[in-house]
């Protein structure tokens, strides 16, 4: 009955794709920029760098191959299992402080906006990277802290490492 669940929640959030973002607000420092997820997909795959995330790049004294590879980073994980996680009490702790690296416009749910896209990332392949968080993010537009994003892989890694432990 779970996988049925599951699987039609990742349907609704598939079907959502034509709603899924379009722009990252990337902001390193007091540096704001905001850039196509095109682009940024674009970055992940083929290690190309548009003209203008270069120049922004260069202004936040970022490196484009840094960003690709935190757009890369793979965390592995059962997304029955992560769903299950998500919704409890433990997960609601690890989701607040990505919710501040990575969040809405508005910054209102983004629990919500999380859990849904940690998931629906998860379910196609077993793990989640940084590119598919911001392909499949319900919102059109994502505001995300730069300078915070390996932060935001610590969380991740360290949340799911101590799981075995939780009682699910």
């Amino acid at each position: 009955m779970l996988i049925f669940v599951l699987a039609v929640f990742g349907l609704l959030f598939t079907k959502q794709s034509v709603q899924a973002a379009e722009r990252v607000v990337l902001k390193y420092s007091v540096l704001r920029e905001s850039v196509s997820v095109e682009e940024l997909s674009k970055l992940a795959k083929t290690g190309e760098t548009s003209r203008s995330l270069k120049t922004y790049l260069k202004l936040a004294n970022r490196k484009p191959e840094e960003l690709r590879s935190l757009l890369n980073r793979n965390v592995d994980v059962d997304p029955v299992f992560l769903s299950k996680v998500l919704n409890s009490f433990a997960g609601g702790m690890v989701l607040n402080p990505i919710g501040e690296v990575i969040h809405t416009p508005s910054k209102r749910a983004n629990k919500e906006s999380l859990r849904g896209t940690l998931v629906t990332s998860a379910l196609s392949d077993n793990n989640i990277r940084l590119i598919e968080i911001f392909e499949n993010y319900p919102t059109e537009e994502i505001h995300v802290d730069g300078d915070r994003l390996v932060e935001v892989y610590q969380n991740i890694e360290g949340f799911l490492d101590g799981l075995p432990r939780l009682p699910f």
